[in-house]
């Protein structure tokens, strides 16, 4: 069921055993925005059915956060004019060249084109594969767009972030709600999972100029101000702790300045950021 933050911004909450990450959906006196498309057929599907059970404008606009699967894969069931940031739009170029049937899907795989989670739920939750082809979007912005959907103004901003440089924001100033996508989080690179230190506190900066009291989160769903300044305070002291490839030493070094041993948050952080130095020298 849809989670209702305010008379006009509801979310669909993240279902971590499926791979499904949070949807939005903000409504004006005239039009509604999507924000992400679910990772399936099925997943855009039980969205849109919970929607119509609400009483709110007709969907005109849907916004993808980023090019990782599990945010656009739904993109084909919702009727409404697709908004991504350039290059956003040049990384899912390549999924509209992509056929599904089962062969092609293990090549991806094999390839490391595709993680065998994404290949299971396209088998699983997208039916007629043999035709299924990914839709283009019809608005490509660079930097920032503002959208009225009737009296709410909602603003759609592209920020390099930690988990991709292709990440977009939105905004709905009158709610001071944010929805960040999975901007917040790291990545994986060659196995190894980090936190792109350089872009940590340009991206925070981002973020933080917006006066936001909620902010919803690709795989966490809802964090009041007070949970993600911890959040934001944790990674930052953990950043601060690591300036080498040297686990040991960045425990040492955060003991010291902080004078305590980092908490468990704290301590997958500087993992984190040592794994970049690591990526980084590689």
């Amino acid at each position: 069921m849809l989670n209702k933050i305010s008379d006009t911004i509801y979310y669909f909450p993240n279902q971590d055993d499926k791979d499904r990450p949070t949807l939005g959906l903000v409504c004006g006196d005239q039009y509604s925005l999507i924000i992400d498309s679910g990772n399936s057929t099925q997943h855009a599907i039980d969205f849109l059915l919970e929607i119509e059970k609400l009483n709110v404008p007709p969907v005109r606009y849907m916004v993808i956060t980023h090019a990782h699967w599990d945010h656009f894969l739904g993109m084909n069931e919702i009727d409404a004019t697709i908004i991504v940031n350039s290059l956003t739009n040049e990384l899912l170029k390549k999924w509209r060249n992509y056929t599904f049937d089962d062969k092609s899907l293990l090549e991806y795989v094999g390839n490391n084109e595709m993680s065998s989670m994404c290949m299971e739920i396209i088998q699983s939750e997208i039916p007629n594969r043999s035709s299924f082809k990914l839709r283009s979007p019809d608005v490509i912005f660079e930097d920032t767009l503002t959208i009225d959907l009737g009296n709410k103004i909602c603003i759609i901003e592209r920020i390099k972030a930690t988990h991709t440089d292709d990440s977009t924001i939105i905004y709905i100033p009158d709610e001071k709600v944010i929805f960040l996508g999975d901007c917040p989080y790291g990545t994986t690179t060659n196995s190894l999972f980090h936190y792109k230190q350089a872009l940590l506190l340009p991206m925070i900066t981002d973020i933080q100029k917006f006066d936001a009291e909620l902010f919803l989160l690709g795989h966490e769903s809802i964090c009041d101000s007070n949970e993600m300044n911890i959040f934001w305070e944790e990674l930052t002291t953990a950043s601060q702790a690591v300036t080498s490839s040297s686990l040991e030493n960045a425990i040492e070094c955060f003991k010291l300045e902080n004078k305590r041993d980092p908490n468990d948050n704290e301590l997958f952080f500087i993992k984190a950021f040592v794994n970049d130095y690591i990526i980084q020298s590689q």
